[in-house]
């Protein structure tokens, strides 16, 4: 009877692991539910438990890239920062890289309490140094050089409770070497920055990602990728290029425009381009943005856009927090793709100019079909919420509040 008790045990907490987890050999599906809503993700794991699991394990390592840091007394984040806290004083070394102009959407409390863990050494570093006007915008960390992070989940408590956010904890060994060889890429051109000295370009032409694997890492700025490591802008040309018959997309913003001097948005079309070219083969397009994505001009441009046959165009409001208006959450944050139901895309890079050119971001492609049909599922869910309303032509869209109500 005992043996019976413990093997009906052993089944049942297999199930829930089995239920508790995503996973492809390599690569663990991770997201961010926002807190009251109706969505649900019960078989993904939620980054608190998944980044508190690696601080946890940590021996040796930590390194961690991120556009900016917040928390706030009583949040579950807390708990994340804690273990961070409990790694470095046990030895573990620790290299924080923060983009300088996230300074403006950090909480200087947490920049403090971050600096104050023992073994820790926190860095600002302009990015707009090395490419006019980029920023570290990627999300990511690498621990002992065996596990890495990359996701769309920023440093911040918000990221972790009010805002759909989607990751992949990743053991693949030789994605994790190139995400680390891009934070030691970074780091040393902090130095080299610091001590007034130019950074050399690595990569005059675009290079070209192994994409025919499996699994492979993207990155930008091209100029400052690591060797072997391919330009994300060419390779989502390339991705919706192979698009056969449908390709799905969730964004925080979609826009044909760049970032220019005195708030001038230059026109950008390497991605609005392969959309059209899909569309006129007859690939169906759906694209989900947030609300935060009808602001003038952006809205025009999706407006035009939604126009043209087999696009389908929605823009996803979440409802204020039963607490009252939080700034810069209730969004949704994710970057995926789903192409075919073969092809999955995770990465850290809205879909505008300034993000895929000249700026640090990093994507995930897996040419795996368990993968891309999850990926294609989450997207379904939000797609048929209440939260999702397709485009109106006719509609003035007022303002998004972000920042202030």
């Amino acid at each position: 009877m005992r043996k019976l008790i413990l093997l009906a045990t052993l089944l049942i907490s297999q199930i829930t692991i089995a239920h508790a987890e995503f996973s492809i050999p390599g690569y663990e599906l991770v997201h961010t539910v926002p807190v009251e809503t109706a969505l649900a993700t019960p078989d993904l794991r939620e980054p608190l438990q998944v980044w508190s699991e690696m601080f946890d394990s940590a021996k040796t390592e930590i390194v961690l890239g991120q556009f900016y840091v917040a928390s706030k007394p009583g949040a579950a984040f807390e708990n994340v920062i804690n273990r961070l806290a409990a790694a470095g004083a046990r030895g573990v070394k620790i290299r924080f890289l923060m983009e300088e102009k996230g300074k403006s959407l950090s909480d200087t409390g947490t920049i403090e309490r971050l600096k104050q863990i023992p073994h820790l050494e926190f860095r600002f570093l302009d990015y707009s140094k090395l490419t006019g006007n980029g920023i570290i915008h990627a999300k990511y960390m690498v621990v002992d050089g065996d596990t890495a992070y990359v996701g769309s989940q920023n440093f911040d408590w918000r990221s972790f409770e009010h805002i759909h956010e989607t990751g992949l904890r990743i053991t693949d060994h030789d994605v994790v070497a190139q995400i680390h060889a891009i934070f030691e890429q970074d780091w040393q051109a902090q130095e080299l920055i610091a001590q007034g000295k130019k950074v050399a370009a690595l990569n005059q032409h675009s290079v070209a990602a192994h994409d025919q694997s499996a699994a492979f890492l993207i990155a930008s700025p091209n100029a400052y990728n690591p060797d072997g490591i391919g330009d994300s802008e060419a390779e989502i040309v390339k991705l919706l290029a192979e698009a056969k018959s449908e390709v799905r997309i969730q964004l925080l913003d979609y826009a044909p425009l760049s970032y220019g001097p005195n708030h001038t948005r230059p026109y950008y079309a390497v991605i609005d381009n392969a959309i059209r070219a899909a569309l006129t083969r007859g690939v169906k397009v759906k694209l989900m943005v947030s609300n935060w994505n009808t602001e003038k001009p952006a809205i025009h441009y999706l407006k035009s856009l939604s126009l043209l046959p087999g696009m389908e165009i929605k823009i996803v409001t979440l409802p204020k927090a039963a607490s009252g208006f939080i700034p810069f959450a209730r969004v949704i944050h994710s970057k995926t793709m789903s192409i075919d139901g073969q092809i999955a895309w995770i990465g850290t890079s809205n879909w505008s100019g300034g993000y895929l050119d000249n700026s640090r971001n990093m994507e995930i492609v897996l040419r795996n079909q368990a993968m891309a049909k999850r990926i294609a599922d989450l997207h379904q869910q939000t797609w048929d919420s209440s939260y999702a309303q397709a485009i109106d032509m006719m509609k003035d869209y007022p303002k998004p509040v972000k920042g202030q109500e």
